[in-house]
Order: structure tokens, then sequence, then C-alpha cells
């Protein structure tokens, strides 16, 4: 069976990062670290099929789920990017033909063009992603072996990079910096698979929390980014304030039965959760796209009605690219490809391949933006 909670919050993450790509409020950093959030279930589940498979298929799994979505992408996107110019740059993202293959194993940022930044700007996600499910064997085996400190190590290591100005060149660097700032998330998420967080008493947890919150907020005052208290430009604060964030909410466990008798939301959640890659790979584009489908319509200037307008548009427009671009999560999970999946799938519908119940029990996917500039 599937952990609605845990649906739940990864479909809060989803609307929130749209939300927040859309209008740039700050507060909603502070609000739900979405990322933060997303790193960690996907920690837990990555966690629990590493205690049913060996890593290798555990890997090859997640993977083939992840990358079919961004060659679809890459076969409309880069095509277009060069059509319009990207070969003929002389912007800060110049054409380079290696750095192509990114977009086939996003080891790295998958490059574009200046013109078309909405396009690959949030791919970095998949690239961190990626990196924490091949470490994963790694980081598994050494939260079997020091637990909590394991949880500690990535926060440490900001502090280490803060205090020595390491850098390395930037693919690395940028791989290390999302490590740091989501890697506590992200075993935090082994805990809450194991059991280990539900152990914990909330008389313990809860102040550890509170003290985690409150040393990023400190951090936030006297490091503040360009928009004042965004955690998104800040990855200590960030990193400080997901882990809090996270502790808690995966130590929670509501009932959630009602759910179930709220029909349209039970819907929404199931299909923000079968399709989440696709949300995020296609959300800025309908972003973009917003006021330019506004001007057309002579609707571009609606006075207090201009945000929910812009709103209803955006995910009117990410519908589209739900229905247009969402079966590749199926095909990738070996499940019949549908339309607007609002139900769950049977178990061992899966064409050409045996039944693989945690490929759609456990089914998870992440999201956006960079350690300093992410949502």
């Amino acid at each position: 069976m599937r952990n609605r909670y845990l649906d739940l919050l990864r479909a809060a993450a989803i609307v929130r990062v749209v939300v927040y790509h859309l209008f740039g409020w700050p507060w909603l950093s502070l609000l739900l670290p979405a990322m933060g959030v997303m790193f960690a279930l996907a920690g837990s589940l990555t966690a629990a099929s590493l205690d049913r498979r060996a890593a290798g298929p555990v890997i090859t799994s997640r993977l083939r789920r992840l990358l079919p979505p961004l060659w679809l992408l890459a076969v409309f996107a880069v095509p277009v990017m060069l059509v319009t110019g990207w070969a003929q740059e002389e912007g800060e993202h110049p054409f380079s033909v290696a750095r192509l293959g990114f977009w086939l194993l996003p080891i790295g940022d998958p490059p574009g063009s200046d013109h078309a930044v909405d396009v690959w700007e949030p791919l970095w996600y998949l690239r961190a992603y990626l990196w924490f499910v091949v470490l994963s064997p790694l980081l598994f085996a050494a939260w079997k072996r020091i637990g909590w400190f394991a949880v500690a190590a990535p926060v440490l290591l900001i502090g280490v990079l803060d205090l020595t100005g390491l850098t390395l060149p930037e693919t690395a660097d940028a791989a290390l910096w999302d490590f740091a700032t989501y890697g506590a998330c992200w075993i935090a998420g082994f805990a809450h698979h194991d059991g280990r967080l539900a152990r914990v008493r909330p008389a313990v947890l809860v102040p550890v929390s509170v003290a985690l919150g409150a040393a990023a907020l400190y951090w936030l005052s006297g490091h503040p980014g360009e928009d004042g208290y965004d955690l998104n430009e800040v990855t200590e604060s960030q990193a400080l304030w997901s882990l809090a964030f996270v502790l808690l909410v995966l130590r929670w466990r509501p009932p959630m039965g009602w759910l179930a008798r709220v029909r349209p939301m039970d819907r929404l959640v199931t299909l923000l959760n079968a399709r989440a890659v696709t949300v995020y790979l296609w959300h800025n584009i309908a972003i973009a796209v917003v006021w330019p489908v506004l001007a057309m319509v002579a609707l571009d200037d609606l006075g207090v009605l201009s945000g929910p307008m812009e709103l209803a548009v955006a995910l009117a427009l990410t519908g589209v690219a739900v229905l247009a671009f969402g079966w590749a999560e199926d095909l990738a999970a070996r499940r019949p490809p549908r339309l607007w999946p609002t139900t769950e799938p049977p178990p061992g519908a899966s064409p050409g391949a045996p039944p693989a119940p945690e490929d759609w029990r456990a089914a998870h996917v992440t999201w956006l933006g960079s350690p300093r500039d992410r949502p």
C-alpha cells in the first residue's frame, strides 16, 4: 500500500514549486522548503529499495524512471535552442557539443542558451537527484554504521566549505554544494524508512528542530540574499531549515483516511505523484508562456485578478504538458501509458516486463532550484 501521507507531502511540495516559480514569493521557502522535503522522501524510498534489492538494480531502476522524460524534453528543447541561434550566442552559456551529453546523462547540469533559461535552469535537480541515487549505497551503509552522525555530516561539510573557501571545477562544485545542502534531508529519509526517526521522542526531536530552525533564521538575518529572507539564496540557512522541517513532518504520522473521502483532492494527489517529473520538467516553460498567452487574449491587465488568472493559466498549460508528455513516465516505469492517471494502476500491469510492484508503489521523483538560487 502507498503511504498517502508521503504522497500528500510530495504533492504539496510540487504545487509549492510551481507557485514559487510563478510569483517568486520568498516567504514560500520558509513555509514549505519543498526541495528538502522532496529529497527526504526520495531518500526514504531509496532506502526501502536498498533493503529489498542489490544496489545495482536499485540505481538502474531509479535512473530508468528519471531519464526518459528528460530525453523527451531534450528532443524538443535542444533543436529549438539551436535553431534560435544558441550556437552563435556569445553570452554566459556558450554552445558546447561535449556538454550536450549532460542531456543524456545529467552528471552535470544539462546546458542551454541564454534565451532559454526557463527550459534548462531547473534541471539542476535531476543532476543532484542522480548523484544522490548513485551515492545512496554508500550513504546507506554509513547511516547503518554511524547513524545520526551521517545526518549531521553534510551540514558540517557546509561549515568546512565556508571556512576553507574550497572550490572545485564548475560541475563538481555544484554537485558538492547540492550534497552539502540537501544531503542531511536525504539521509533523514533513511531514518524515516527504518523507523529510527519514529523512535525519537518528541521531547527530544522538537527542541532539536527548533534549535536548527532558529540557527537557520539567525544566519539568514546576518547573511540576507537579494530578497532578504529567501532561503533559496542562502545555502546555510536552507540546509538547517530544511532539515528541521523534514525531521518534524516525517516524524508525524497522521491518519490519512480523510483523503479518500475528499475525492477531488485524492485524485489530484495521485495525479501529481504519477506525473511529478513531467510537471517539474515542463512547468517552468508553461510559466514562461503565461504572459504571452494572456496578452494575446487581452487578459494581461486584470488588476487584483491578475495573480489568480496567471496561476490558472500556468496550471492549465502545465496540464497540457502532462497530457502531451506524461506518458513517458509510464513507459519509464514499465506500466501501461495513461493520459491522466488519477487512480493507481493495477498491480503487475507492466507490459513486456515482469511485475515490479516497487516501481509504482514506491514511485518517487523530485524537483527544482540551485542551493543558492533555487526553490
